[in-house]
């Protein structure tokens, strides 16, 4: 009697069981912006007045959040976007600039102390160890070596001066309230020392596609907080812009001007803005 050949069932990966690191580049680039897009939108209707009507279109907003996996696939699609195949983690500028700014060289005895807000690895500066001392956070933590932290809540005068660098690596974009992102930075020019640096680094659209914001109006705006501008650096058609300030001294006699939205590009753009 001949063997009897068994037919093959063909594998399926379902969305339950598929690995999000198989995600592609442009797939994780979606989820991403309609994760943002729907954090907003969540903020708008917080700040409004409660209502039946309200309170409905909250609930679809929370819904529709976490059938896209909430902040676990946020983080995991952000992730994958640091991968070398996608071009690796911006930590890779900050410490180019740093090294560039005979930081490595200039701690000396005692290492060189970074708050990395926004750590989505523990590991992003394993190669400055001798140097460098890293505190990772995150809103959601994903590693034990990660601490669950809001930024937006650690202690001003407990932390004043403490750090001689502060990372805020696609940070600021995810912040969905435009006063939150100008108190975040002023935050940062709290807790960084005298003649501390600070990096941020940003989605150029943030920047060169908003109403709200220009790369000379980000100067402006940080030169008002205490920023000084060391480097920028983003490419024309590029996806990301990184910046490097040194803490200096605020101008508080222009802060005003950056309390209120003002349009500074029409046409198609989006509303990314930072207010004080």
């Amino acid at each position: 009697m001949g063997r009897i050949r068994r037919r093959k069932e063909p594998v399926v990966h379902t969305p339950e069981n598929r690995s999000v690191a198989s995600a592609n580049k442009s797939s994780s680039r979606a989820v991403i912006r309609q994760f943002h897009c729907l954090l907003r939108k969540k903020v708008r209707l917080e700040k409004q007045k409660v209502t039946p009507e309200n309170a409905r279109a909250l609930a679809a907003v929370e819904h529709e959040i976490e059938s896209l996996g909430g902040l676990d696939t946020y983080q995991k699609m952000s992730t994958i976007g640091q991968g070398n195949d996608r071009g690796g983690g911006s930590e890779r500028v900050f410490i180019l600039w740093l090294k560039e700014q005979c930081m490595e060289s200039a701690s000396g005895k005692s290492k060189l102390k970074l708050l990395e807000v926004g750590a989505l690895k523990p590991d992003n500066y394993a190669s400055c160890s001798s140097w460098l001392e890293v505190t990772p956070i995150d809103l959601n933590s994903q590693h034990p070596s990660i601490r669950e932290q809001d930024f937006l809540k650690m202690d001003e005068v407990e932390h004043s001066g403490r750090w001689d660098l502060i990372s805020l690596s696609l940070v600021l974009n995810f912040v969905p309230d435009a006063h939150d992102r100008g108190r975040m930075l002023r935050l940062a020019h709290a807790m960084v020392k005298a003649e501390g640096l600070l990096f941020l680094a940003l989605p150029l659209p943030c920047v060169h596609n908003s109403r709200y914001l220009t790369s000379d109006h980000l100067k402006a705006l940080m030169s008002a907080i205490g920023f000084d501008e060391l480097k920028a650096r983003w490419k024309d058609g590029g996806k990301m812009a990184y910046w490097l300030y040194r803490k200096g001294t605020p101008s508080k006699d222009h802060l005003w001007h950056f309390r209120r939205k003002e349009v500074l590009l029409q046409g198609k753009r989006n509303n990314f803005a930072i207010l004080l």
